[in-house]
């Protein structure tokens, strides 16, 4: 592999020790990063998690920590900035709770596009942690199989919304490709990957799916956090038509609910099934309530979002 330079940014909120961990594993890397850039949200609860101990030795110096208050959160604007606050030859984003598979968690991300130049940007193959209820692991599997895919514009007709489809929670950028695209929206509620990689695609590029480059990442939302999951991710779509204008997700939903169903009978746990239904219910309604949010005063638009902050 030829000699490049990583940084990798992490947006953290309430950090805890799985963010320790993923430091530490991230020190361990064959592809060892540049810097890490943590773009912590509320200096007290940071230094809450630090109180008597330190950042791990092995990435302690390259590590820098930008504060920002709640308030000024955004999901693509506060990437937008720490990405500017760069100067490798490719960026890596993570989230605080995303942990490494292994070491080579950055050489597989890599690897795609060091054999195809056309590759803007490579995500990785999200595992359900320990822990994780029998839905969650089934939805990991649906949602980032085992095989590898390279998407681009002639996917569309096929894929849809799964051309575009890219996680920050470990992704890996060209930034001359990223810059290209105009880098991460200033303001958006959700979707700040999808939405780049829509304009790489446009732009002639591929986005790679690599699932030799593993994390473990996963949640047990509660229906409530569901709703205001899919709230959001409706609010994104309905936002940038330029986007999404006439490429569905409900069709892509309802395979994975039958799929879903159809694996809790297989595992003999069809006592599963009514809570799974009823989870499935609130992103259904979520997502409904997201696609007509103008509809809503602000106040009520607040209360249905995960990112109240928002709509301030």
């Amino acid at each position: 592999m030829m000699s490049v330079t990583v940084d990798i940014i992490i947006p953290t909120y309430k950090p805890d020790e799985r963010f320790l961990r993923c430091l530490e594993l991230l020190g361990s890397q064959t592809v060892r990063p540049s810097r890490i850039l943590i773009v912590n949200t509320e200096e007290v609860y940071y230094d809450k998690l630090l109180n008597n101990r330190s950042i791990p030795w092995n990435v302690r110096d390259i590590t820098d920590v930008i504060h920002v208050h709640k308030e000024d959160f955004d999901h693509g604007g506060t990437r937008r900035m720490a990405v500017s606050r760069t100067e490798a030859d490719y960026f890596v984003m993570m989230t605080q709770d995303a942990i490494p598979y292994d070491d080579k968690l950055i050489e597989n991300l890599l690897a795609p596009l060091q054999l195809d130049r056309q590759i803007a940007v490579s995500y990785a193959r999200q595992l359900a942690a320990p822990g994780a209820r029998e839905t969650e692991k089934y939805t990991r599997k649906f949602n980032y199989p085992a095989q590898p895919r390279v998407k681009s514009a002639q996917d569309l007709a096929t894929l849809g919304i799964k051309t575009y489809f890219c996680s920050n929670v470990c992704a890996l950028y060209n930034r001359k490709y990223y810059d290209e695209a105009g880098g991460f929206i200033e303001h958006t509620i959700f979707n700040e990957d999808m939405i780049m990689a829509a304009g790489l695609v446009k732009l002639g590029y591929s986005v790679a799916y690599t699932p030799a480059a593993q994390v473990y990442h996963s949640h047990n939302y509660t229906c409530l956090q569901q709703f205001r999951r899919n709230f959001d991710l409706a609010v994104s779509q309905t936002q940038h038509p330029e986007v999404f204008r006439g490429i569905s997700s409900e069709k892509e939903g309802a395979r994975l609910v039958n799929g879903c169903i159809a694996y809790l009978k297989d595992i003999h746990k069809r006592y599963l099934i009514p809570g799974f239904i009823l989870n499935c219910g609130a992103r259904f309604l979520g997502y409904r309530a997201g696609r007509r949010y103008r509809l809503f005063p602000k106040a009520l638009r607040r209360r249905m979002s995960a990112n109240p902050g928002y709509w301030k």
